[in-house]
């Protein structure tokens, strides 16, 4: 029997289980992946006051983000390709959300549909968006989210254009899943990852088949179409056409300095959130982490400032907290958890968390996570610098 203590634990077990093209598909970023590693290194920087003798019983876990109060401060990250990771992924993610009650992202390049996230559970989930070049194709997207009962729209910004990532061209990553011999050899080995997919309902993208199909399936495959919408004229009118189209809560992801999170403000998002793709677009760019607190002062609590880059323990949580973020979000330690076990992974995975938070909050004195704050940290200031 495994026993996993911490998320790199989960890491290193879905390196063995997946093929090699998956594992480094969603654990690679652009370029020279510079950004990538600062997005977990920059926490490491940020030291942690402890403090004795304080009474923590009683602690309290949860955090309230749009209205809604959750059981931890932390939520699932919109990521494409989910259930090539795990049979139906998307949907055994929700329902681990629902279940730890913390909020599930689905992404636009889901395996599973909206439609069937929606048959699989009546509680409300948020549906990412991108804006492509097909703008009713987009506006049919808002509207499927809205049927599906989605409670919030979270749309990425920062993919005007796909950056580069050197793993995916060498191991030849293509959608649907094409296998050349190397290719081959590699998947035998992982005999546990594909007996399992054998019972995938989905083998592609769900969100997009119906367009894909009727337009452009002749010509090129899913993927190719999907990377054709990538629209380098997008602007902050865009933001303001999906608000007026989307009647919920709009959140803009993306967001890396305090000008565009003040333009994302003026185009009527209800929240924001810090992030760097990864570290999967622009290689070079500031961690996550290190971009939060100055996007907190701008901001001044006009909406929730999320923080999504990074996270990898409780402690990073805490962290985060402390310089400004309202509320956190994951998305590769949710893959790795998922293709380690699916549901049972993704329990690990959130108990994992809980008791890395518990036992944080406790040696630094903090019984509720409305305490934490910047004085929870020995060296706030070290990304003004």
């Amino acid at each position: 029997m495994t026993i996993f203590t911490n998320v790199e634990d989960l890491r290193q077990q879905s390196k063995r289980i997946l093929p090699r093209m998956l594992f480094d598909f969603v654990d690679g970023g652009s370029y020279d992946e510079a950004t990538l590693r600062r997005n977990e290194s920059d926490f490491d920087s940020l030291h942690l006051r402890q403090r004795v003798m304080v009474d923590t019983s009683g602690k309290r876990l949860g955090r309230t983000v749009l209205g809604h109060a959750y059981d931890l401060p932390v939520g699932i990250s919109p990521i494409g390709m989910g259930g090539f990771y795990y049979p139906d992924g998307e949907v055994v993610g929700l329902a681990a959300a629902e279940t730890w009650n913390v909020p599930f992202t689905l992404s636009t390049l889901s395996i599973c549909s909206l439609e069937q996230l929606r048959e699989s559970t009546e509680r409300p989930f948020w549906f990412q968006l991108y804006v492509m070049k097909d703008r009713a194709f987009t506006e049919s997207l808002i509207q499927r989210a809205e049927q599906a009962g989605c409670s919030a729209l979270v749309l990425t910004v920062d993919l005007p254009i796909s950056g580069q990532r050197h793993r995916d061209i060498k191991n030849g990553l293509s959608v649907p899943l094409r296998f050349s011999g190397t290719h081959m050899l590699d998947v035998m080995r992982r005999h546990r990852w594909w007996r399992r997919q054998l019972r995938a309902k989905s083998k592609s993208f769900g969100n997009l088949t119906d367009m894909a199909s009727a337009k452009d399936s002749k010509l090129m495959g899913l993927a190719q179409w999907c990377a054709s919408q990538y629209d380098p004229s997008l602007s902050w009118a865009d933001v303001s056409w999906v608000r007026r189209l989307w009647k919920g809560k709009l959140i803009v992801k993306g967001v890396l300095n305090s000008d565009d999170a003040r333009h994302a403000i003026d185009s009527g998002c209800d929240a924001v959130i810090v992030s760097n793709h990864g570290g999967r677009q622009l290689d070079g760019a500031r961690s996550t982490i290190s971009s939060l607190r100055s996007i907190a002062t701008a901001v001044n609590r006009q909406v929730p400032v999320l923080l999504d880059g990074g996270i990898r323990s409780g402690q990073d949580i805490i962290r985060a907290l402390a310089l400004g973020a309202d509320f956190c979000m994951m998305g590769r330690p949710y893959v790795y958890a998922l293709a380690v076990d699916g549901p049972k992974g993704l329990d690990t995975l959130f108990t994992i968390l809980r008791n890395e938070l518990e036992v944080c909050m406790a040696l630094m004195g903090i019984r509720d996570l409305s305490e934490v704050d910047a004085s929870c940290l020995d060296n706030p200031d070290h990304f003004s610098r």
